[in-house]
């Protein structure tokens, strides 16, 4: 396993696969950073699946409002919700969209993410200063690589847990 540099800042998702380690960037998008990490704290993204997994674009997640499998999953809202939290004003930056970056996702408002983020599997340039990047994949993404694919997926993956480095 790589060196964790700074544990408050690393996050640590356990897909049925393997860990997925995201290195968030406090420096670039610090309320959007804040905001993943309440969440993993209080448990919000265990049991959420990825709920839009385009081949060659991304994969979404983070429907902590109808996406929790053990919770309120509900296929035909999931994708649609967002937490109890207020949503995050956008943090746009010069940061890539490159393969393996999170975003966050938000509706046609650039000041509407809340829970939902997601991971690159290419570099998707089209996004950039449009969308909120705020942390990278590390190690791991061969993991998200093989999640389901669909719109959603027929027999979606989840993240099993999600928790701050510094925590586990």
């Amino acid at each position: 396993m790589a060196e964790i540099k700074d544990p408050e800042n690393t996050i640590l998702m356990e897909l049925k696969g393997g860990t997925v380690t995201i290195e968030l960037l406090p420096d670039i998008a610090p309320a959007h950073c804040a905001r993943m990490k309440e969440l993993a704290r209080a448990g919000a993204y265990d049991n959420v699946v990825f709920h839009r997994v385009i081949e060659g674009f991304m994969a979404q997640t983070g429907d902590v409002a109808n996406g929790n499998t053990e919770k309120n999953y509900n296929p035909g809202r999931c994708g649609t919700g967002g937490s109890d939290l207020a949503n995050v004003k956008a943090e746009f930056s010069g940061v890539p969209h490159d393969r393996g970056t999170l975003g966050a996702a938000r509706s046609g408002n650039p000041d509407s993410a809340n829970s939902q983020f997601f991971i690159n599997f290419s570099d998707n340039h089209f996004l950039n200063r449009q969308y909120t990047v705020y942390g990278r994949v590390v190690l791991g993404m061969e993991h998200v690589d093989a999640l389901a694919r669909g719109e959603p997926p027929a027999t979606p993956d989840k993240m099993l847990s999600v928790k701050v480095a510094a925590d586990a």
